[in-house]
């Protein structure tokens, strides 16, 4: 099990006891989502946390859930770090991290509005850890609004139902 020590911080978010191992020298955590152990960097740390956040706290679906998706974005591979599905299986939520020494900057939200040209979700949401920031879109006026809180999985989807 894991410890918090100085390479991982405290975030904001709610403590998680992280399955890792040792392989090789490299420091592994499991996957509940992708179902296999990853290297545990501070972004896969963040994101470890923020997706058992989703799960327990939030609602969320883990069977709606996934991480490291990869889109094609003209042409070029890319991945997105974490997709939320409505049932049907169009994409939801996409979620960008970075480590939780990274700033959340603009140019973190460009990287996030390129991947959702090829996915259009209709919620974004950014975070290192200890900020995390949630948008969504309405598609009809072309137009993005921040809205204060991360919602419940059961208020989603009609809180903000204005697309």
């Amino acid at each position: 099990m894991h410890k918090e020590n100085k390479k991982y911080p405290a975030l904001n978010l709610p403590p998680v006891e992280l399955r890792t191992k040792e392989d090789d020298g490299l420091l592994k955590v499991f996957d509940p989502l992708r179902e296999k152990y990853v290297a545990l960097t501070p972004e896969e740390y963040v994101r470890q946390h923020f997706t058992s956040w989703l799960r327990n706290n939030l609602h969320f679906p883990a069977s709606l859930m996934a991480n490291e998706i990869g889109i094609d974005l003209n042409g070029m591979k890319k991945r997105c770090d974490t997709v939320v599905f409505n049932p049907d299986g169009s994409p939801l939520i996409i979620v960008e991290y970075k480590a939780p020494e990274v700033q959340i900057t603009q140019n973190v939200f460009d990287q996030i509005v390129r991947y959702n040209i090829t996915l259009k979700a209709k919620y974004l949401i950014v975070s290192n850890g200890l900020n995390h920031y949630c948008c969504v879109i309405n598609y009809r006026t072309g137009s993005y609004n921040f809205i204060p809180a991360i919602p419940d999985y059961n208020d989603l989807r009609n809180a903000y139902s204005e697309n």
